[in-house]
């Protein structure tokens, strides 16, 4: 194994070989003979042994989280003959280890919220000299997710300060239920010096800064390791104005000012929430008749400082930092310390003034959470009415039939993160609240208006439920439909005998697989759901003041049953839920079997670059699509040799990103071959404006040639559906799956039905690869004429 890793190391600049002075030669320093095949794997990663069929790997380059291996015995292909039969040298890109590393990654489920909302960023429509309205769009939702930020550090501000330091502490039966709060509390301590309310408070701030700090060191971390990775500048050439996506810019994939910006932002916006927390209930105290003048007017300055804080955050977040047209080198230094310090300068002072002695001053009922969480909810609803009028207005200057939910993906998107960030709320806080109070009613509790959040957790469950039974009915009668189109496809004039059981196994497959193209349907259906009763929340409990089961009374036995119910069932719920968010990040810590099935969420929420909040998980494609640009560049280069990116699944998307950052010289020399591509049938639909139509078109007229396969059994996978001629010179005719109906020579025993996996298996893999292959050789070589010459292959693809 040295001995390989020895001499891979001598193939030149970051692996690349080069050309070796026997090696057949058609010009100045260029050969054909070699060829290679670059693989690339999907979601939940894979091993180079497994990709490359041999357990003797050798790293070519990289590092332990993402690499190129080989096989030992290829790890000096460049430096012999070429394979008389043709075949490429095959080299894997590992990189799981982006999205599924150590037990860190279990922290990663708190940042659920901001990953979603992260996605809505990139999912509006494709606009075309509309500039003014992208960039709307784009700041209202960046503003969705620091609203998102400060509704965390809210909830935990309402843990530790409301519920455990105000409420318990200060209430003598909940105090004796808890002894650890007993210093905190006036009459377990006897009236000692952190029994005052507002040094409690004061040592409570505690909880909800150090999570800010958290977020932000988790933020700066992966920024270092993913952002400030820099993808291969090159000078801009003609041919680069004919890329129809955004993917294609030499910045896109290097977002690392607009991150340093957003993180300071949202720290920023953090700090002064726990400053705002703890200040208010102690100028509440300073305000009423007879109060201390001096505090007082500390009081105005303090709030007037807070103020000032607030604007400077929304103004760094409105304004536009993403350059992708050029690689930003600038990071605004002085704002990216300043901001944060400021805030964290202006919550000491805070903590000071709070904690100044009051003599009288004692701690009641709730501190005023229940305007705080209004103005959020009330806030986001706006936002995300507002949103969707935007992306409408897009969509209708450029319609596309294949965008989901006419453009309101975007929206919809952004309604369920701040549903999730509500939720997750909610539960901490009704949990903790409990578990302080018990069964005593020693305490008031949560606000009111997330009690009201909790209950209508039973609706939107029971409209998700109604969804499922929809979708049931639908798979089934789509199975029957395709009971007769595999006994087509297998049996007729074929002489296999056909098994029912075995027909229902395949087109069940198929009518599963199917259920993929619903998502936009049911994401709609459930967000205007989620919008509509969180909206019902809000007015409920401005209204009453109360929670459903206490306003209630009075009312009709039915309505005042359906209240109490809903109230115990969503608390309930909502308390079964973040005990099974809990359960499963410390089996995330533990078990690395969880942790990656925890990656394969992350593999497809965090491939896009976070441009809308900057505690989201990183973005690995800012990783490793510099890695897949950098080896084909440098290969192609150093050997002039064909070259085949083969991606499977989200490796496929990758591969293709990878393209886009190619000089146009470099891609016509690559071809790609793609297998359970998502491409067209998630990205393309979702991320209109930057995978659709005209985006996919450009790629498959960009590269040298593009062959995509997929299996109708396949839920991930599909057809790109480019318009024109364009569909049949990509898109291969669905695989069979199984490969063999039942046994026969060539099966002697029976054929799995495969889906989503083991397309390598497939003849069809090997057939396609070599036909792209023999597409890469100089005009000269090649037996037939050149593709687009109008010849149609067997399969619809040009012939040679």
């Amino acid at each position: 194994m040295e001995r390989a890793q020895e001499r891979a190391s001598t193939t030149g600049v970051n692996g690349a070989a080069e050309p070796p002075g026997g090696a057949e030669r058609t010009g100045a320093g260029t050969t054909t003979g070699i060829a290679l095949e670059l693989l690339v794997h999907g979601v939940g990663g894979a091993t180079p042994e497994k990709m490359l069929n041999d357990p003797r790997t050798v790293r070519i380059t990289g590092d332990d989280t993402a690499a190129v291996f080989r096989r030992a015995a290829d790890a000096g292909a460049e430096d012999g003959p070429a394979d008389p039969r043709g075949a490429p040298v095959r080299e894997a890109y590992v990189w799981c280890n982006l999205t599924s590393g150590n037990g860190t990654r279990a922290l990663w489920l708190l940042l659920l919220p901001f990953m979603v909302v992260n996605l809505a960023h990139w999912m509006r429509p494709t606009a075309r000299n509309r500039q003014g309205t992208v960039r709307l769009y784009g700041l209202l939702v960046r503003l969705a997710a620091l609203s998102l930020t400060v509704l965390l550090v809210a909830a935990a501000c309402e843990v530790a300060l409301d519920l455990t330091a105000w409420q318990c502490a200060g209430t003598r039966a909940c105090a004796e239920a808890h002894s650890w709060l007993g210093f905190l509390s006036p009459a377990e301590s006897g009236g000692g010096w952190w029994s005052a309310p507002g040094r409690r408070l004061a040592l409570a701030a505690v909880v909800p800064a150090a999570l800010t700090g958290l977020l932000w060191f988790l933020s700066r971390r992966t920024w270092s390791a993913y952002e400030s990775q820099r993808p291969m500048a090159h000078a801009p050439e003609a041919a680069d104005d004919n890329i129809r996506t955004a993917l294609g810019r030499p910045g896109f994939w290097y977002g690392r000012r607009l991150v340093a910006r957003l993180r300071a932002a949202h720290t920023a916006a953090g700090l002064l929430t726990v400053a705002a927390a703890l200040g208010s209930a102690a100028a509440r105290h300073d305000r009423a008749p007879g109060g201390p003048a001096a505090l007082e007017t500390l009081a105005g300055l303090l709030y007037a400082a807070l103020v000032a804080g607030a604007v400077a955050v929304v103004w760094v977040v409105c304004r536009r930092g993403r350059s992708e047209r050029r690689l930003d080198q600038a990071l605004d230094a002085r704002l990216v310390r300043l901001l944060p310090g400021g805030a964290l300068v202006l919550l000491l002072l805070t903590a000071v003034y709070a904690g100044w002695s009051r003599p009288g001053w004692r701690s009641a009922g709730r501190l005023p959470g229940d305007t705080t969480f209004g103005a959020l909810t009330l806030l986001q609803g706006v936002v995300v009415i507002v949103l969707a009028l935007v992306a409408h207005l897009l969509y209708s200057a450029h319609p596309d039939p294949r965008a989901a939910m006419r453009g309101l993906g975007g929206p919809a998107v952004t309604t369920l993160a701040c549903a999730l960030g509500g939720v997750m709320s909610g539960g901490v806080s009704q949990r903790v609240a409990d578990w302080l109070d018990g069964t005593g009613g020693t305490i008031e509790g949560p606000p009111v208006l997330l009690t009201w959040q909790a209950s209508v957790i039973p609706a939107v469950l029971l409209v998700v439920l109604g969804l499922v039974g929809w979708l049931a009915r639908r798979t089934l009668r789509l199975r029957r439909a395709e009971r007769d189109a595999v006994e087509r496809e297998y049996g007729d004039g074929s002489g296999v005998q056909m098994d029912a059981m075995r027909t229902r196994r395949i087109a069940g497959m198929r009518a599963m697989a199917a259920l993929t193209d619903r998502a936009p349907r049911i994401v709609g259906i459930t967000s205007a759901a989620t919008l509509f009763l969180g909206a019902a929340a809000l007015g409920g409990a401005q209204v009453t003041d109360d929670t459903p089961g206490e306003a209630s009374h009075g009312a009709y036995a039915v309505i005042q049953g359906a209240a109490e119910t809903a109230q115990a069932l969503g608390s309930w719920l909502i308390g079964f839920g973040f005990l099974l968010f809990v359960t499963w990040g410390r089996r995330a810590y533990k078990d690395p079997a969880a942790r990656r099935t925890i990656g394969i969420l992350w593999d497809v929420g965090t491939f896009w670059p976070r441009a809308s909040h900057p505690f989201a998980p990183p973005c690995y494609a800012e990783r490793a699509v510099p890695d897949l640009t950098w080896r084909m560049a440098t290969w192609t280069e150093a050997t002039g040799g064909r070259l085949v990116i083969s991606g499977h699944s989200q490796g496929s998307v990758l591969a293709a990103a990878a393209a886009w950052q190619l000089t146009p010289a470099v891609r016509k020399r690559v071809a790609l071959l793609t297998y359970g591509s998502p491409l067209e049938r998630l990205y393309g639909r979702w991320f209109p404006a930057h995978f659709g139509p005209a985006a996919l078109t450009s790629l498959h007229h960009d590269v040298a040639c593009w062959r995509n396969l997929y299996r109708l059994t396949d839920p991930i996978g599909g057809p790109v559906h480019l318009p024109g001629d364009c569909g049949p010179e990509v898109d291969r005719a669905p695989l069979r799956d199984p490969l063999s109906y039942g046994r026969n020579k060539e099966h002697p025993l029976p054929s799995p039905i495969l889906g989503h996996s083991d397309y390598q298996a497939d003849p069809a893999f090997v057939e396609e690869r070599e036909e792209l292959l023999g597409r890469l050789l100089p005009r000269e070589a090649l037996p037939g004429p050149r593709p687009g010459s109008g010849a149609q292959g067997r399969s619809g693809r040009s012939s040679e």
